[in-house]
């Protein structure tokens, strides 16, 4: 063979390899990336080829699947009962769009192409069966959810988080204002991009992303660090805390809302009437450093998986002094999802014990065998049982005797914590009203709840966590001892 033959034939040759190591590397390396890139058609067209598994609240599916008309070729598109009311739990599944939360999570097992359902798929296309999607068993209590969103009706912004302490299942989770995702299920996203550029965020989920300065509610965990770290015991006895106080290394002294018997008042009634100078002497006097321990031992500077993911909220971890101070009260940089408010209430009414937030039990196959069963899980244990009942003492002071006396129950033990943080440049807007509580029963705690609510529409003067947010902790708290009966 001449030199120009050979070359050629070499070239040729490493032209057939190229084009070999290419296709075997489209086909066994990359082929997992490519299949489920988000600009592959066939990947849509598969997932909306057949009917979705379904998302069950209470053994009832609050998702469903449609044939879609107009020539389409996504042949079903999803469907949504109650879906403004459940759509921070379920998220949406779009085929402009894409998917999001539980349905984007759980997606493998909602259209069936879960690997944990290959057995079945195979079987499927031996019998000649269509292929079904699985289905996402949730924790949620749909008696609660539905107080919750109802109360938050007409109430302008704000969520609601409900949590059993015994297991953290959440029983609970509202967002106000809400969207429901069937009106843009189909291929025309024109009413999601409305709603994405709504000023009032109906799609921000916020009892998981949102995080709002807490508070008075914060004042739990102050006083929880307070006992832990042994500043005091006796939750009767009084305190080191004259009136006025003013914060170290300042000339400024820290106010409280009104005329209220502050000077040396015990935890007890510091917590009743909500003393800012007690507690903020309390963080003070503690420090930055352990008033941080306590704090994350509650979840705080973590993001939570639920499995959607849930904002860290913030105790700060560079303070003075004073910002020490303030941060111990809910204010300066300390900010809390409403998830995260329902955990420290949920820690406290479970003698101490924090158990992991959790929101599906278990997930399905076609066939309703169970693929995944969630277990309970410990997450951290903030504080001994000895202080977790001393704070649920003061807690229960707090409704029967205090600022949270809308959230009683007749012949149920209930603990809380009102809050009104404040809000905007020098607290020039409408505060945000708080509220967390548990209730209690002879078998145990079955719900713990917060509250946040935002009402741009009432009067500054009438806004209150005991006012706004109290009255609807009591309505999910009631429709979850309802339901055990």
């Amino acid at each position: 063979m001449n030199k120009p033959l050979r070359r050629i034939a070499i070239f040729c040759g490493l032209l057939i390899l190229a084009l070999i190591v290419r296709d075997n590397w489209l086909q066994y390396v990359q082929a997992d990336t490519l299949a489920k890139d988000e600009k592959n058609r066939r990947v849509t067209i598969e997932r909306y080829a057949t009917p979705r598994g379904d998302i069950i609240v209470d053994g009832k599916p609050v998702t469903g699947s449609k044939e879609t008309s107009g020539g389409n070729d996504l042949k079903y598109q999803r469907t949504y009962t109650n879906g403004s009311m459940w759509s921070p739990v379920t998220g949406f599944a779009s085929q402009s769009v894409g998917a999001t939360q539980l349905e984007s999570i759980e997606d493998g097992i909602l259209t069936g192409n879960d690997d944990r359902l290959f057995f079945r798929r195979s079987l499927d296309m031996l019998t000649g069966e269509k292929k079904e999607g699985g289905n996402v068993v949730t924790t949620l209590n749909s008696a609660a959810q539905k107080a919750a969103y109802n109360g938050l009706k007409g109430r302008g912004k704000g969520a609601v988080a409900a949590i059993d302490p015994s297991t953290g299942a959440i029983l609970a989770l509202a967002s106000a204002p809400s969207y429901d995702p069937s009106t843009f299920a189909g291929a025309d996203g024109d009413v999601f991009q409305k709603l994405d550029k709504n000023k009032n965020k109906p799609m921000l989920n916020r009892a998981l992303r949102e995080t709002y300065p807490p508070g008075s509610t914060f004042k739990a965990v102050t006083a929880a660090a307070a006992l832990e770290h042994g500043l005091y015991d006796d939750i009767d006895s009084p305190t080191k805390s004259p009136l006025p106080w003013t914060m170290p290394d300042t000339q400024t002294p820290l106010p409280n809302e009104g005329n209220i018997p502050c000077k040396n008042a015990s935890l007890r009634e510091a917590l009743r009437v909500s003393c800012n100078t007690v507690f903020g002497k309390i963080g003070s006097d503690l420090g930055k450093d352990k008033m941080l321990e306590t704090a994350e031992k509650f979840g705080f500077n973590e993001e939570q998986f639920v499995p959607v993911r849930s904002n860290a909220s913030v105790f700060p971890e560079k303070m003075d002094r004073p910002q020490t101070a303030l941060s111990s009260i809910g204010q300066f940089e300390t900010a809390a999802t409403p998830l995260q408010m329902a955990m420290v209430a949920s820690a406290i009414a479970n003698d101490g014990k924090l158990m992991e937030p959790y929101m599906v039990s278990e997930l399905q196959a076609p066939n309703l065998d169970v693929i995944e069963k969630h277990a309970p899980k410990e997450m951290s244990q903030p504080l001994s049982e000895e202080n977790a009942q001393k704070l649920q003492d003061m807690m229960q002071t707090v409704i029967n005797e205090g600022t949270g006396t809308n959230a009683k129950i007749p012949g149920v033990t209930v603990g809380g914590k009102t809050g009104t943080a404040q809000h905007g440049i020098d607290n020039s807007e409408n505060p945000y009203a708080w509220f967390i509580s548990y209730a209690k029963t002879d078998s145990g705690s079955p719900v713990a709840v917060a509250v946040v609510v935002e009402d741009s529409k009432a009067s500054r003067d009438d806004i209150s966590g005991g006012g706004l947010a109290a009255p609807i902790a009591k309505s999910v708290m009631q429709a979850v001892l309802d339901s055990k009966k």
